[in-house]
């Protein structure tokens, strides 16, 4: 079926191109042709195309979520320090976790992101067979990445079990499904751990993700066990690669960063969870000069308390703007290309996706700026669309969803799932999952 996405303000984001007004043509899984409305209007590939009017209305790639927990602990997990909030309540409910309650908790996750704007998460997980069924459902992209830990933490995945996944959902739905190799976090995982990860990594020819340098007490630590920082021990132990994704690198010297750069590692940038957790502020300027990719992460539920990554470009601006001191930084068209392009290359998606292109996959969000938020709406010389997604849009006023040409979400309402279903399969588990913790806790 053939779609004209017609009289928007398109941004492709292949640079600060913009079509004001423009057009989109949809076919099958595909983008046919990005332009002027008048360009498109005359195509004659477009002749017989369902019209989906945009007026109003910014069209532009899917957005990428390149950290994301599943889980189901919002609003619960509060005030606390990281590794206190990891003692006190991550790990409690990892223990009491089950593949059921795991399923409700990815659906409840893809679908929130989904109704924002979000075509493409990075969920590190257990259980993750169920995130798999329910990222087909959906009709969202995933990588799924199971947490990967040994030793004491015996409570989370291992690498059998990454293996198993692997088996079985290397990749999946017609491509938009796939598994990496996850290892939790340095603190987490043994040497050895690592270097099976690697060895997995390189016999599934997948990608791997996860942690560092989120406080200073882990650069702290790490330099006490190991006599070197976080990313230097990365380096070391051989994981750093164009197929690997860090999250947080709050914490960098310049040598570090220096080689995320050289090893083509990607990096995501979490800045409501860095917040929350008063984790600090990363390096995003000097990261991204260096040539690293950097993409834009929620993070959980938990820790961020919503997943709307529209909301998060704002926070990704104002946190290098306080923390620089500079106002220059974090400007628009700085930022937009991390939640689009720069997401999908540090996921390697950059071939299939995070652009507006013809030949790529249609992934194609609309946003609705005609509210009074959104106001003025200026054109021209005085062109401020890419300054109201950023600084006054959120993910409620996402309108329109396609990934691989489906039709996800059509006037802000979702077509692949019920959301008064999927909230109540999430309540009944999150209820059964604190049930579970408490017995635990008393046993």
């Amino acid at each position: 079926m053939t779609t004209l996405v017609r009289n928007g303000i398109v941004l492709p984001m292949t640079g600060t191109t913009t079509f004001d007004p423009g057009s989109v043509l949809l076919d099958g899984t595909d983008i046919l042709a990005v332009g002027s409305v008048a360009e498109l209007d005359a195509d004659p590939r477009a002749a017989g195309a369902e019209i989906v009017d945009a007026t109003n209305c910014v069209v532009l790639p899917g957005l990428h979520n390149c950290h994301l927990h599943s889980g189901l602990l919002r609003g619960t997990a509060e005030s606390l320090s990281l590794w206190d909030w990891l003692k006190t309540y991550v790990d409690p409910a990892h223990r009491a976790l089950t593949p059921e309650i795991a399923a409700a908790a990815s659906l409840h996750c893809y679908a929130e992101g989904l109704l924002a704007g979000t075509t493409s998460v990075m969920d590190m997980w257990r259980y993750m067979e169920g995130s798999a069924d329910a990222a087909a459902a959906l009709g969202i992209r995933a990588t799924l990445v199971p947490y990967v830990a040994d030793g004491e933490f015996d409570y989370f995945e291992t690498i059998e079990t990454n293996r198993r996944l692997l088996e079985t959902h290397r990749t999946a739905s017609d491509g938009r499904v796939r598994t990496w190799v996850g290892l939790e976090h340095l603190m987490y995982c043994s040497e050895q751990c690592f270097a099976e990860a690697v060895a997995l990594m390189e016999e599934f020819d997948t990608g791997l993700h996860t942690h560092s340098s989120e406080s200073i007490w882990e650069v702290d630590e790490s330099l006490k066990r190991w006599g070197r920082r976080p990313i230097e021990v990365f380096y070391n132990r051989g994981i750093l690669g164009p197929n690997t994704v860090v999250a947080h690198c709050v914490w960098l010297s310049d040598i570090e960063i220096e080689l995320l750069a050289k090893t083509g590692t990607g990096v995501a940038h979490c800045p409501c969870s860095n917040m929350k957790l008063s984790s600090g502020a990363a390096r995003i300027g000097d990261l991204r000069k260096a040539g690293v990719a950097v993409g834009l992460g929620s993070d959980g539920e938990k820790e961020n308390n919503n997943l709307d990554l529209v909301e998060e470009m704002k926070f990704a601006s104002l946190l290098q703007k306080l923390t620089t001191l500079d106002p220059t930084t974090g400007d628009p068209w700085d930022i937009l290309p991390m939640a689009t392009i720069e997401g999908a290359r540090a996921l390697g998606l950059d071939g299939v996706t995070g652009s507006l292109e013809p030949g790529k996959r249609a992934d194609v969000v609309v946003i609705d700026l005609g509210g009074l938020h959104t106001t003025p709406l200026l054109h021209g010389d005085d062109f401020n669309a890419a300054a109201h997604l950023v600084f006054s849009a959120s993910g409620r006023d996402v309108r329109d969803v396609w990934v691989d040409g489906q039709r996800l979400v059509a006037g802000s309402k979702p077509l692949t799932f019920d959301i008064a279903t999927v909230r109540a399969t999430a309540q009944a588990a999150a209820e059964e999952l604190f049930e579970r913790r408490a017995k635990l806790a008393v046993e």
